[in-house]
């Protein structure tokens, strides 16, 4: 492994370097996600990306002359965490932004960010809560759930899809991902037949999959974990079901995939980011060849996110300028109307900060493989 490849590594994710603010030779960007336990995939794959992008981005000479350090915490999905973990990154490290927390736990950090008025930058989840009321802290990157939610419905229909079933988490990330595919199924004829919900992670999911499979959907939408979705899936397959399945990228596909094995084939993901393994695109190529010097062989939806979330935030950074505090970031930002990031454009203004409504649908293929 390359030194590089070394640095990104998980071991380094849950240490956090010296204290520093802004200063002559460095720039400090704060992150609190999940590095352990079953949504460790999450927060890991979105780190290494942008630590990928750091590291080209710094190879080069930095931003004005200065260096990024990502000060990376793990909050394993916990919110008192989460929040423990962004007080100490914006008082002690002094982060001047904070980057891809990962799901509904973010929102125990969004008061901290407010009070401290400093960007929130890139948060990896498409809950309304983060988009509405407008909050001038938050910049969504990636589209939002009911963005997702619209264009899985559209694909149902025009694949003759007549009837739908849902399977959330027994959350808040599984109770509003319901709600906005409740709103989204509205505008369609294409009813909701059953639902039910789960324990976040737990596989104790026969109870769920009997009632589904007795609906007979055509289609069953998952807003779970990939654990508890994964047992859904085998569960109702063991039972005779042969309709299709669909989840909302959260779930991170390269997870469900892996725990579904060959039962994954035929599994819809809707994703909110360039498909990590094509080459039709400036950004795409740009990825795949800064994975590839950092040595890191793993390509997945995760990592690209994390790599378009690092570059809008360097452009933010550069068109700051070399006074960088965070009120001149977040006006800097707020310039970054059509900015194009090599084929993917993100529109932020003053009065819209959710910069992308893209939206692919892709499929697990043969061996785990991602189709689109």
């Amino acid at each position: 492994m390359s030194g590089v490849a070394a640095s990104l590594g998980l071991a380094s994710l849950s240490g956090v370097a010296k204290d520093k603010a802004v200063e002559d030779t460095t720039i400090v960007i704060g992150q609190s996600a999940p590095f352990s336990g079953p949504s460790a995939q999450l927060g890991t794959e979105f780190n290494v990306g942008a630590r990928v992008y750091f590291q080209m981005v710094n190879e080069a000479g930095g931003v004005h002359g200065r260096k990024i350090e990502l000060h990376a915490k793990d909050d394993a999905y916990d919110p008192k965490m989460t929040e423990s973990n962004t007080a100490d990154l914006l008082e002690q490290d002094h982060a001047v932004a904070l980057l891809g927390y990962v799901g509904t736990s973010t929102l125990a950090a969004l008061p901290l960010a407010v009070a401290a008025q400093v960007p929130f930058f890139a948060p990896a989840t498409g809950a309304e809560a983060l988009r509405q009321p407008f909050n001038r802290v938050v910049f969504n990157v990636r589209a939002s759930y009911f963005n997702e939610s619209e264009n899985i419905l559209e694909q149902l229909s025009v694949t003759g899809a007549k009837s739908i079933a849902v399977f959330h988490q027994n959350d808040a990330y599984g109770k509003a991902g319901f709600d906005v595919m409740s709103r989204a199924t509205a505008k369609r004829s294409l009813p909701i037949v059953a639902t039910a919900a789960g324990e976040r992670h737990s596989t104790e999911v026969a109870a769920a999959a009997k009632a589904l499979h007795t609906a007979r959907p055509d289609a069953v939408v998952l807003l779970s974990s990939y654990v508890s979705s994964a047992a859904l899936i085998k569960e109702m397959k063991k039972a005779g079901y042969a309709g299709r399945f669909v989840s909302v990228s959260f779930v991170g596909g390269k997870a469900l995939a892996d725990e579904l094995g060959n039962l994954g084939t035929g599994v819809m993901v809707s994703e909110v980011v360039p498909f990590p393994w094509g080459r039709s695109s400036v950004l795409q190529n740009e990825y795949a060849m800064a994975m590839q010097k950092a040595g890191v062989p793993q390509m997945s939806f995760g990592s690209m996110e994390g790599f378009l979330a690092a570059k809008t935030l360097v452009e933010g950074l550069r068109r700051t300028g070399h006074d960088l505090t965070r009120a001149r970031l977040l006006a800097a930002l707020e310039t970054m109307n059509k900015w194009d990031a090599g084929g993917f454009f993100v529109s932020f203004t003053p009065d819209d900060h959710s910069a992308s409504r893209f939206v692919e649908m892709t499929m697990i293929g043969a061996g785990g493989h991602f189709v689109h």
